[in-house]
């Protein structure tokens, strides 16, 4: 075989791929794409981030089918046929799904994913962190994480270098994996028409993990992820017998939740689910307050997003200040068990 007949066989090769697009057309491929939102649950409980996950899926401009796995799967799903702009859910009614661990859930979430489905949406939660970079691998194409805004079907927005940096990423994969920051999405609401629910495939997927136990902390305080309130302690409350002693009555007091800095963490004021930050929670409640935190980036790339930022520090100069809406530069020792005895009032 010539060179020059070589050559001409690999340009035909290259242009049929081109040709196939051109007959499919935008508008077929448009008509039969689908969005498959996954959502998470917890003993028969659909979480409240289905709601944000909705919210961003309808941006998308498809049908929304809803995806849910777990022993009471089916009453989950149920649930979720209530929130406006979900088309139809998904469900697997399965314990051995109960935990999502991301061995066994993952290729689950790919065998249900139907050919029509251009997208796969989930929180940037430890449930979505675990799961959807193993369902890229297993469909082999790329994860694009944390984003707080969608362009266009194929155009991302999310944050880097701790929220220092803000990159648009375009994908051209044919399925697109997303996680969304939750705070960046409203809640879709429900009490709508209730959608279409089925039951989907299960090829009984058991992974190489096996499930020990959990150690929760249990707490009648709003949960930090969706509290509309939060107090946060730092290093500058010195140990935990202070951290206690000052941010739980002032948390009681605002009805509030309460966070800490990582430095409050690492120090063992606080415990490692409370955390905020780049490596912790990331929050934007109506009110977020900082009690003796000095304001490193990475705490603030998990708190500026919030509406209203109150801090109070004893350090004029501290970086938590020029994000603050109101700050106070006091004695926390002092100012904190005072606004807390006024709060009561």
């Amino acid at each position: 075989m010539s060179a020059s007949t070589l050559l001409r066989r690999t340009a035909l090769y290259a242009t049929r791929p081109s040709l196939s697009r051109t007959i499919a057309g935008p508008q077929f491929s448009q008509r039969l794409a689908s969005t498959l939102a996954i959502f998470e649950q917890r003993d028969g409980k659909l979480a409240p981030s289905a709601q944000n996950v909705v919210t961003a899926a309808k941006q998308l401009g498809n049908p929304v089918v809803g995806f849910v796995a777990g022993k009471s799967a089916k009453e989950v799903a149920e649930q979720a046929a209530n929130i406006e702009g979900v088309d139809k859910v998904v469900y697997v009614a399965n314990e051995a799904y109960e935990k999502g661990l991301p061995e066994s859930y993952a290729p689950l979430v790919a065998e249900n994913a139907a050919d029509d489905v251009t997208h796969i949406i989930s929180m940037h939660s430890a449930f979505g962190k675990n799961v959807m970079p193993r369902l890229a691998a297993l469909l082999d194409v790329q994860q694009i994480s944390d984003v707080v805004s969608i362009e266009s079907p194929d155009t991302f927005v999310r944050p880097i270098y701790a929220g220092n940096a803000i990159s648009t990423v375009q994908s051209r994969d044919t399925k697109k994996l997303i996680t969304i920051r939750g705070t960046a999405f409203g809640n879709s609401p429900a009490g709508g028409a209730a959608a279409e629910v089925v039951e989907g495939k299960d090829s009984k997927h058991e992974g190489n993990m096996e499930w020990v136990r959990e150690d929760l902390a249990v707490s009648d305080r709003p949960d930090l992820d969706t509290a509309s309130k939060v107090v946060s302690g730092g290093r500058g409350l010195k140990d935990k017998e202070n951290f206690d002693k000052i941010m739980i009555p002032l948390a009681d007091a605002m009805g509030a939740a309460i966070g800490a800095s990582r430095a409050a963490v690492d120090s063992g004021f606080a415990d490692n689910s409370l955390q905020v930050g780049q490596t912790g929670k990331v929050v934007a409640p109506e009110l977020y307050l900082s009690v003796g935190i000095s304001g490193a980036i990475q705490h603030l790339a998990g708190m500026k997003d919030s509406k209203v930022i109150a801090a109070i520090n004893k350090d004029a100069d501290a970086p938590i200040f020029q994000v603050a809406d109101v700050g106070l530069v006091a004695d926390l020792f002092k100012a904190v068990p005072e606004l807390t005895e006024k709060l009561k009032k």
